[in-house]
């Protein structure tokens, strides 16, 4: 999946649902990202977990806990970063069609 960019609290951030996000995402919660409820707690704290770890390979620091990210949070970054991820998993299926 490509990179997505987010802008929290004035700061563009790489977020990116890497195998590290997922592990982030099952010591956060106990849970399997498969698991995810879709509430907004689930999706604050994925979405903290990509941002995380998109940090971490890029080299970047952040060390935002969970709550001061969610603090810092708009609901539009949510909804933007849902619909993009949407169009890239509407992309992805599309590609794996044309190879069966």
């Amino acid at each position: 999946m490509a990179q997505i960019i987010i802008n929290v609290d004035g700061k563009e951030y790489p977020c990116r649902p890497t195998m590290g996000a997922l592990l982030r995402f099952k010591r956060e919660t106990g849970r399997e990202v498969s698991n995810m409820d879709g509430s907004i707690e689930d999706l604050c704290t994925f979405l903290w977990c990509c941002v995380c770890s998109a940090a971490k390979r890029e080299g970047m620091k952040f060390d935002m806990s969970l709550m001061d990210f969610a603090d810092q949070l708009e609901t539009d970054v949510i909804e933007n970063w849902l619909k993009q991820n949407q169009g890239m998993l509407d992309d992805n299926n599309q590609e794996q069609q044309k190879k069966t």
